[in-house]
């Protein structure tokens, strides 16, 4: 999965899926859920819009966010943890189950039904179909018998998916994607019959929800509540993702120089310096958890028709900031590289926004959900979008199919780059974790 952590204000992670690299005797549709783009969730960081913070404040509960360039990315405990990764593998089992059900349903031959990737853990032979649990819950794929030399199913036989129309082979490939749209938009419906929406009213400044011990900040004299209103006279009358990122561009740029923040603490309007301590990449860090300053309320629907019209709201809402997020990063390629991250960021975000309240959690599945969704439709070789572009070009070209030979180079080029990005991104986000920073 691939994910791009951006300031703005719904921090939205878009996942990208790095495929499993299958083997070249069998046919998989896989997903290996490695990349996520965590800024391609627009105006509001993921963190600012699905985490709701547990500290209270003069203006009521923040949104959580901890900004990567104070402190890196952080796993929390390691409930929170485990509940990030059951939302992932949930996601994961949905869209592969898609593909499954999509086959299985119109007679096509299915021959493995595979959740992570790597060794397997556990497996079960059920009607000629293996379906095994493997060691990395990143991915998973749907693998079909159809260039199997150990099949007993003949080459000619009109039940293999190659053999299958062009209408009926598009079904299969695009059935992961709509069975991730209708996930996201159940998770969004049963937010809103079960907890409400989550709306927030705006205050000026930036809320400190928590600041770590031994910190800069803590040394120095912030405390947890205080909501900053200046930082070196640049003042910060706009609350959202733009006042969190003035805060930290000016907090990275300025390691062991002092820095002034104005604050409110109760009813107090205090002045603190504060100098920030050097990261192991040369900016400024001073330890402390970063927000827009808002008050959420949650909001329930009256009657049927209500609950309808939110949850369709909210999903366009998520829809259109996932979409944005994209165009961001592939239009400002060079701005946005450094915040794609991987599975381990993708982790760290859920496990954060389950730390701080499970609530979140809804709309985090939500987000990844449709993130896979729309990154899958990209005719990108090694996605469901490549996929489905060349049955298309089959099409176009009157049912006549590329050799095999370039259709086989295209999907392995692609696969093998996904692959070499995953590796790096899951370097880059470990690094990026707290106690791995603490340690360099």
């Amino acid at each position: 999965m691939l994910l791009n952590i951006s300031s703005s204000p719904i921090s939205q992670r878009n996942p990208y899926f790095l495929n499993h690299l299958p083997p070249r005797s069998k046919t998989h549709l896989s997903k290996s859920y490695l990349y996520p783009n965590l800024s391609a969730f627009p105006n509001q960081t993921l963190r600012n819009r699905v985490s709701f913070g547990n500290k209270r404040c003069p203006h009521g509960d923040p949104i959580g966010f901890r900004p990567r360039a104070l402190s890196g990315i952080d796993l929390g405990s390691f409930e929170s943890v485990l509940e990030a990764t059951a939302v992932l593998t949930a996601i994961i089992v949905v869209h592969e189950s898609g593909h499954f059900l999509a086959a299985t349903l119109q007679g096509i031959h299915v021959s493995k039904f595979a959740i992570g990737f790597g060794p397997i853990l556990a497996k079960l032979d059920f009607k000629n179909v293996e379906y095994s649990l493997r060691a990395f819950p990143l991915g998973g794929f749907v693998g079909f018998p159809d260039n199997d030399p150990d099949s007993e199913i003949a080459a000619d036989d009109e039940n293999l998916l190659k053999n299958r129309p062009v209408l009926d082979r598009s079904i299969v490939v695009s059935a992961g994607i709509i069975a991730n749209v209708i996930f996201a938009y159940v998770i969004i419906l049963v937010q809103v019959l079960s907890v409400g929406l989550p709306v927030q009213e705006a205050f000026p400044g930036v809320l400190v929800p928590e600041v770590k011990t031994f910190s800069a900040a803590s040394r120095d004299g912030l405390l947890s509540g205080d909501v900053i209103l200046s930082v070196d006279g640049a003042e910060l009358s706009k609350t959202g993702p733009d006042a969190v990122s003035k805060v930290v561009e000016i907090v990275k740029r300025s390691p062991e120089s002092d820095v002034l923040f104005r604050i409110e603490r109760g009813n107090q309007d205090l002045v603190v310096r504060v100098r920030p301590d050097k990261n192991f990449d040369g900016t400024g860090k001073i330890g402390v958890q970063l927000s827009p300053n808002v008050r959420i309320t949650k909001v329930r629907p009256r009657n049927v028709s209500e609950t309808f019209r939110f949850a369709g709201k909210e999903f366009m809402g998520l829809s259109s900031n996932v979409v944005d997020g994209l165009k961001q990063t592939f239009f400002n390629f060079s701005q946005t590289a450094s915040k794609v991250a991987g599975p381990v960021a993708i982790i760290a975000v859920g496990a954060e926004v389950a730390r701080s309240n499970t609530d979140g959690l809804y709309q985090f599945a939500a987000l990844l959900n449709i993130n896979l969704a729309v990154i899958n439709l990209l005719p990108l070789p090694a996605l469901d979008g490549g996929t489905l572009a060349l049955i298309l070009l089959e099409a176009v070209r009157g049912g006549r199919k590329l050799p095999v030979e370039v259709e086989q180079g295209i999907m392995s080029s692609g696969i093998m780059l996904v692959i070499f990005l995953g590796l790096f991104l899951i370097v880059k986000d470990t690094l990026s974790l707290d106690f791995i920073q603490e340690m360099l």
